[in-house]
């Protein structure tokens, strides 16, 4: 039996920054995540895409944030159950919970969060014959390593930020890059918009809407794609074929915890994001409310809070000192090392 303060269900950013948050109040963490390694889908599907709308880093790579986190948290001796997805969960009569792995790991604690992102899921399927015939073979859903496209013909479809952003990447790594979306208006965010149709002014992106891919040609590997626009059929020459079209996702055995679902996700109280069950609360992409936004620094804002009342359920009756870090630094929130200066500023909840 694995014994924690809390226990994060999912190793991606938002529960690997709960190992941070967590320890400044000294709290124990230990995380659960399917996947053989921490860091979510930034380390798994786009450890090579680079994300511009974390706060002090004007551009930072997908799996360099997941090292960073890993090494944010490192100090205070998060455990990781890594491999194995959380199947179960038993709330014992003293409130706390057991929970289950698919391989009969058992974990026990106070508190449990969630924080699996987007749950279980794959990719959104263009309906094109022969499709599975190429995939790894030219047909990629995900772009893991970008040198795989260097100096190679490259067709990206969609009209999101994934589609938008991995054709402004590649557009200095390919030898010649088409965005092809069935409309002319984009989803993504308005500046990749603008520079999409900078680069096309450059000659260094060819957009061409409204169309989309309707063959894929080669004998063994990809070699061209058949795009039609208007009624009309283009021929393209093409090493690869990239459809971009998001992510369906599942809660899997989640869903069936007895947590109010909503379109998917887990509904939770703002105030907490603590969900219908007392203990358990849900933060990232896996939970929603009223003007819910899937970014990772909402994540890292939800983990915070979250930890704020995790503290008193561990810690019933006990008033919580809180120091900010700008003036006591991390080692003076244990006092294993150095003291905080007399300074600090004090709230007392």
């Amino acid at each position: 039996m694995i014994k924690t303060d809390i226990l994060i269900i999912g190793a991606g950013p938002t529960g690997l920054f709960t190992v941070f948050e967590a320890g400044l109040l000294k709290l124990k963490c230990h995380l659960i995540d399917a996947l053989a390694q921490p860091g979510g889908q930034c380390s798994e599907i786009y450890p090579k895409k680079p994300i511009y709308d974390i706060p002090g880093f004007p551009e930072v790579l997908a799996g360099d944030l997941t090292k960073n986190l890993l090494e944010q948290g490192k100090q205070f001796e998060p455990g990781f159950t890594l491999g194995e997805r959380a199947d179960t969960i038993e709330k014992l009569e003293d409130g706390t919970f057991i929970v289950t792995t698919n391989k009969g790991t058992k974990h026990h604690a106070p508190v449990v969060a969630i924080a699996g992102g987007l749950g279980s899921f794959e990719p959104r399927k263009p309906k094109i014959d022969n499709l599975e015939f190429y995939e790894d073979k030219g047909v990629e859903y995900f772009i893991k390593d970008p040198e795989v496209y260097r100096n190679k013909k490259v067709v990206i479809s969609g009209g999101g930020d994934s589609a938008l952003d991995w054709s402004i990447f590649l557009a200095d790594i390919a030898s010649e890059v088409t965005l092809v979306h069935r409309r002319n208006e984009f989803r993504g965010a308005l500046d990749s918009v603008e520079k999409v149709r900078e680069l096309k002014l450059l000659g260094k992106i060819n957009l061409v809407t409204p169309a989309e891919v309707t063959t894929i040609h080669g004998n063994q590997n990809v070699e061209g794609v058949t795009i039609e626009k208007e009624g009309e059929n283009i021929l393209l020459e093409a090493d690869h074929f990239i459809p971009l079209f998001g992510l369906s996702p599942k809660l899997g055995p989640i869903s069936n915890w007895g947590l109010e679902i909503e379109k998917n996700a887990i509904k939770v109280d703002t105030l907490d994001y603590q969900t219908n069950i007392p203990g358990i609360f849900a933060i990232g992409d896996v939970n929603t409310y009223e003007g819910k936004l899937k970014l990772i620094l909402c994540g890292f804002h939800e983990a915070t809070l979250m930890c704020q009342s995790a503290y008193k359920i561990i810690n019933p009756g006990k008033k919580y000192v809180l120091k900010y870090t700008t003036v006591s630094g991390v080692d003076g929130f244990d006092g294993s090392r150095k003291e905080a200066p007399k300074a600090v500023v004090q709230a007392i909840n």
